[in-house]
């Protein structure tokens, strides 16, 4: 049965490759530390598959972005409601955790490349909150570029909600936005993901036009933004993320073996709630990409997929339904 709240839409807008001490760790009040400045555009993309993370210690990169390098995200969390203790879910890359986002699964540990061997190809047989949500008469949609993680999922791949980036603002305007919406920004030849080597500006840009598409819109009012990142991209960050389980598959050929290593929780990255509801301030409430998932299921009255999302966190420490609503973003 769907709570007592207002919202009706949730817009999760997934960003790429920055861990929570690289964009936020000078936040005023936030548990991150001080490193010196990145360049923007960043020189290059950093290892950051599971080995990479397992060797993080060594090899993480210690740089990150200021206030000035990344305003509209600390006016967003000045404004509305910064996590610091928010973790990916897969201590790895991009595809296990943008399907964690989707299905509170995921049977790779690494991204699907030819010669990884050690885990399945998609697609695969998963339960989605996509399909959750039309099975209860709800919508959704994918937007996003043509390689699209929906796809990996058996139900899903040739959906029609799967969906190009541009057509987000136009589904706002004609009245048709969907009661959960996962939002990706283009790719080549213009990359707007902030993925390295991509610019952090001109990707921060993009979000702010999506979010101000549902502000300045009649959804205002009842819509949940979510803006966060897949992985922590090879970055730094300062926080040891807890034990939740291990990979009980193999691993490369080469070097050390993934069995047995930590498979959940991944680095932290930021995540930022934006909602004429949220709670103004710094959540220091434990989170991950799978609160997003029970949040959509909590708000919607959906039951859980599976035991992951059943014991997740549901982001409640976030919001205050009962608060006077917050003004959209200046």
């Amino acid at each position: 049965m769907k709570p007592h709240n207002p919202v009706e839409h949730v817009v999760i807008i997934v960003k790429e490759n920055h861990a929570f001490d690289n964009y936020f760790g000078t936040f005023p009040g936030a548990n991150g530390v001080t490193l010196p400045t990145a360049s923007d555009p960043p020189a290059s993309d950093h290892p950051h598959n599971h080995a990479a993370w397992l060797n993080r210690a060594k090899i993480a990169v210690k740089l990150q972005y200021k206030q000035a390098d990344i305003p509209d995200y600390f006016a967003y969390a000045q404004q509305y409601t910064l996590c610091d203790n928010y973790f990916t879910e897969v201590a790895s890359q991009s595809e296990p955790n943008h399907l964690m986002l989707i299905a509170a699964a995921s049977p790779v540990i690494d991204d699907t490349e030819a010669g990884r061997n050690y885990q399945p190809k998609p697609p695969f047989k998963l339960n989605s909150l996509p399909a959750s949500l039309a099975k209860a008469g709800l919508t959704w949609g994918s937007y996003g570029p043509k390689k699209n993680y929906f796809s990996e999922v058996s139900a899903l791949k040739g959906s029609p909600h799967i969906k190009p980036s541009t057509r987000f603002d136009l589904d706002i305007k004609a009245g048709t936005l969907p009661n959960a919406s996962w939002l990706y920004a283009p790719g080549s030849p213009t990359e707007l993901s902030e993925h390295p080597p991509a610019s952090v500006k001109l990707g921060m840009a993009w979000t702010v036009a999506r979010v101000n598409a549902v502000a300045q819109s009649k959804y205002w009012a009842t819509t949940a933004i979510f803006v966060t990142w897949d992985d922590y991209g090879g970055w730094y960050d300062h926080v040891t993320p807890p034990l939740k389980d291990t990979w009980a598959g193999g691993g490369p050929k080469t070097g050390s073996t993934y069995t047995n290593s930590q498979f959940s929780y991944g680095s932290r990255v930021g995540c930022l709630v934006i909602s004429p509801y949220s709670k103004q301030g710094i959540s220091k409430v434990f989170h991950s990409h799978v609160s997003l998932v029970k949040f959509c299921e909590v708000t919607f009255g959906l039951p859980p997929l599976n035991a992951r999302d059943a014991a997740a966190d549901d982001m409640a420490d976030c919001f205050n339904f009962s608060q006077s609503p917050l003004p959209p973003p200046a």
